[in-house]
């Protein structure tokens, strides 16, 4: 089954205790179609500058990524440069340049009107309820949000909430979000606002699963999967990006969705985010097999088993 995802292809220049990576190949639609197009076809919908070349098509291309959706503007693509020098969990960012980001209006092709499964990752909330909108017949759809629109955007936002199946978003933003400290508490009060379920990211302690108003008939209840311990962290960026993808991926590859196909999709997810630092930008991601995607989903699994 076919997701669409909307959200920003671009070039990040970033800096870590592990080195210093110049304009690498980024962008939340870019990790979330990488990482979910292991588990299912992708669609993007995006925009991008003249500097967008053959090599960055190319990453695309080999994962069978549908780019039909990806406009080429003239001008330069989304850049963003930040560093994680102080805290690995906590990006600081020295620079940000919307350029043709900054006047994206998406646009849908016709091809992808059947899509079943929809992701809007994190951009402006009112282009967010535009996608959705267009797209009435999905069968199921997610979001991502970040602080920056909660804080100054957030009427939009719970428009956008409102038709949301699932909201993919960290524990800091959860708690921003309905001004609330206690994470079980704000929990229920972000699911108050729409979404059927919540899958709030604590970086690499892991990630929960809140389950509210039943999800296409299911009565869940909260679960938690882990982070993998690693021995080092090359470039956080894109981990959040990457567990969506794993996580969503996973459920559109399935022919039902279950209380069991979530908890496997919440591994899944965890599997992608791990993957994904240990590289700089998406260079790990984009050289994955499935053989070492189900290795590592295996380890998971032994890190759970109390038996």
């Amino acid at each position: 089954m076919a997701i669409t995802v909307v959200g920003s292809v671009a070039f990040d220049t970033i800096e870590t205790p592990a080195g210093r990576k110049e304009r690498c190949l980024g962008g939340a639609a870019t990790y979330f179609s990488l990482a979910a197009s292991f588990f299912t076809s992708v669609r993007v919908i995006a925009v991008v500058g003249e500097d967008f070349g053959p090599e960055q098509e190319a990453v695309f291309k080999a994962h069978k990524i549908d780019t039909a959706g990806i406009e080429r503007a003239a001008g330069k693509s989304f850049f963003w440069e930040g560093s994680y020098l102080e805290n690995l969990n906590e990006a600081k960012t020295h620079a940000t340049e919307l350029n043709v980001f900054g006047s994206f209006q998406p646009r849908i092709p016709g091809s992808y009107r059947d899509s079943e499964y929809l992701f809007l990752a994190n951009i402006d909330p009112v282009l967010q309820k535009r996608v959705r909108e267009a797209m009435p017949g999905v069968k199921l759809v997610a979001g991502d949000t970040m602080n920056y629109w909660i804080k100054d955007h957030k009427p939009a936002l719970l428009e956008v909430l409102k038709g949301l199946d699932i909201l993919i978003i960290n524990d800091t933003e959860t708690k921003m979000l309905a001004g609330n400290n206690s994470l079980v508490q704000a929990a229920r009060k972000v699911m108050s606002y729409g979404p059927r379920m919540l899958v709030t990211k604590h970086g690499e302690y892991g990630a929960t699963a809140f389950f509210g108003p039943l999800l296409n008939g299911l009565n869940t209840k909260t679960f938690r999967a882990p982070a993998l311990p690693l021995e080092e962290v090359i470039d956080p960026t894109g981990a959040g990006d990457s567990f969506a993808g794993g996580f969503f991926g996973y459920l559109a590859s399935q022919p039902e969705l279950t209380p069991a196909v979530l908890r496997r999709a919440m591994f899944y997810g965890s599997v992608m985010g791990s993957f994904a630092v240990e590289k700089f930008g998406t260079e790990r991601i984009a050289q994955l097999t499935r053989a070492e995607i189900d290795e590592r989903f295996g380890q998971f699994r032994e890190l759970t088993h109390l038996d």
